[in-house]
Parts: C-alpha cells; sequence; structure tokens
C-alpha cells in the first residue's frame, strides 16, 4: 500500500517538476542537491515507479510523474489555502497592541498603511480593558494616556490632547453657549471623571451641579449614547472627530479646552526579532499624530 508518504518528499517532487532542475529545487527549499535526490528517490521507490527521466544535462517528467504532479500540487495547495484560512498567512512576527477601544477605532482606518509597508509583521489589538495585575494578555506595545508632565524615559510622546462637548444632532440645535451644556444629561466617562468639571471650569461655569445620571466605562460607549440623544458627552476631540468623519451623528457643540493629558506609546518587549517589529509599528505610529 502507498500510505504514510513523507510529505517534505512530496513538496520536494513538486519543486523539482516545477524546475526540472533538483539544483534549483535544493536552492529554492534549502536543501543540499543530495538531498533533493534522496528525497525523490525514496518517494520513488515508496510508488515503484520512476517520476523523473535523468539524462546527463537534463531532467524530465516520466508520463505518470506528470499524472501524479497534477494531484500532489492539488494536495499541497488545499493544505496551503486550509492552513492560511485557519491559522493566518506565515509572518515574520505578530506583535500585540494594547490601547483603549477609541483609540483602536481612531487608528483603524489608518492601519492598512502599516500593513502594506510591513506585510510580513501581523498585529494583534487587545483593548486596555484587558489589563490586570496578571498581565494574562502581555503586550509588545501600549498606547497610554498620562499627564503631560510624564517623564519616564520609555514613554515617547505622540500628542497633547483636547476635549470638546458632543451631543446628537437633535440635542444639538439647544446647545448655543457653553452654559446651555448645563441643562443637559451629563454622559460620564469612568477613568475621564475630571473632564466634565475641566470643561465647565473653563468656560467659567459652576462645577457642582454635574447631572450622575449616565456612567459608561469606554468613550466609544459615551459617544453612541450621545448619538442616540441620550445626553452630552465630553470626550477628546481626536475620537469626536473621528465618529463624525465615520457618519456618527453627532455634532461638536464648544471650543476644545486642554486636557492636561497626552497619548504615549511604550515598547515592551525585549526579544530583538520582537523589538525589530515593535519598533517598526511605533515608527509609523509616530506619523499618524
Amino acid at each position: 500500500m502507498k500510505q504514510n508518504l513523507n510529505l517534505n518528499w512530496l513538496r520536494t517532487f513538486d519543486a523539482a517538476a516545477r524546475h526540472l532542475s533538483f539544483t534549483a529545487a535544493s536552492h529554492e527549499l534549502g536543501l543540499t542537491q543530495t538531498a533533493v535526490s534522496q528525497h525523490i528517490k525514496a518517494l520513488e521507490t515508496k510508488l515503484g515507479q520512476n517520476l523523473f527521466i535523468r539524462r546527463a544535462r537534463s531532467l524530465q517528467l516520466t508520463d505518470i510523474g506528470q499524472a501524479y504532479l497534477v494531484s500532489v500540487r492539488d494536495a499541497l495547495e488545499h493544505i496551503a489555502f486550509s492552513t492560511s484560512g485557519l491559522f493566518g498567512p506565515e509572518l515574520d512576527k505578530t506583535i500585540t497592541v494594547r490601547a483603549s477601544a477609541a483609540m483602536i477605532i481612531w487608528l483603524s482606518p489608518q492601519l492598512s498603511k502599516f500593513q502594506k509597508q510591513h506585510p510580513n509583521i501581523g498585529i494583534k489589538l487587545v483593548t486596555s480593558l484587558w489589563q490586570n495585575e496578571l498581565e494574562k494578555h502581555p503586550v509588545d506595545v501600549e498606547i497610554l494616556l498620562a499627564a503631560q508632565n510624564q517623564s519616564e524615559p520609555r514613554m515617547i510622546k505622540l500628542s497633547d490632547e483636547q476635549i470638546v462637548p458632543v451631543c446628537g444632532m437633535q440635542t444639538s440645535t439647544t446647545v448655543q453657549r457653553p452654559a446651555d451644556l448645563m441643562k443637559l444629561d451629563a454622559i460620564h466617562v469612568l477613568g475621564f471623571d475630571d473632564h466634565w468639571a475641566r470643561y465647565l471650569s473653563a468656560n467659567g461655569l459652576p462645577t457642582d451641579k454635574i447631572s450622575q445620571r449616565i456612567v459608561v466605562d469606554t468613550s466609544v460607549a459615551a459617544c453612541e449614547l450621545a448619538a442616540s440623544e441620550n445626553g452630552c458627552a465630553i470626550m477628546f476631540e481626536r475620537f469626536a472627530q473621528q465618529a463624525i468623519a465615520a457618519g456618527r451623528p453627532i455634532k461638536i457643540v464648544g471650543d476644545t479646552v486642554a486636557n492636561g493629558q497626552s497619548h504615549y506609546v511604550v515598547q515592551r518587549n525585549s526579544a530583538s526579532t520582537e523589538k525589530r517589529a515593535s519598533t517598526a509599528f511605533c515608527e509609523w505610529l509616530a506619523t499618524c499624530f
């Protein structure tokens, strides 16, 4: 029975048949010419048939070798397609990048540029919500928000940020001046508890009467609530502009106010292969801001 065929023999047969040269096949496969010859001989012995006609300066497929090649190539292509479909294409390195959900959405329209520049680097994006004490999701690159006077050497500043108020299209018609914001339900984002107070204070308005009716844990959720006419959210201008460009029915209803925070990028890996890939990503990231 012709069972348990060595897959490496079949790959060698395919390469030798394409090139009609054991030498060229060895170069493609990274094997010695002797190894290629041994693979073909072992396959022929297993099948009980010669697949090639060997001459002094040429190589030619036998009739049965030509017929067998069709099936071998179909099988190898099927394996390649199935492997790529289930596990993705072969990549030199996949880096894990952690950022807020809003930052990931903001980067999404630009990410194809990096993929075109670095087709052999895969990217796995995880949100900051996954971060915990046990670091169950170790990352290569982290995009984080911190005070503008942050001085940790590893943190490279990407941009200073500003905040703006956003409302749904209907609600926006009721906002003519900053004081009108105080009549609306305030949408709060956990972790950005000072946004409302900072914005009102910058416009000379009291901060002790801000409603606490709606609280969410991401800026993305806050944006959707505002778009659905559930009140007003104070969010980063960068993310508000992205949502508007993406067609979300929201409107910025006030001037920008300095937030006192900046986005930074940090490389957290140490292995040389990982570091080269993450450095390439960080360098590209800096061009996006």
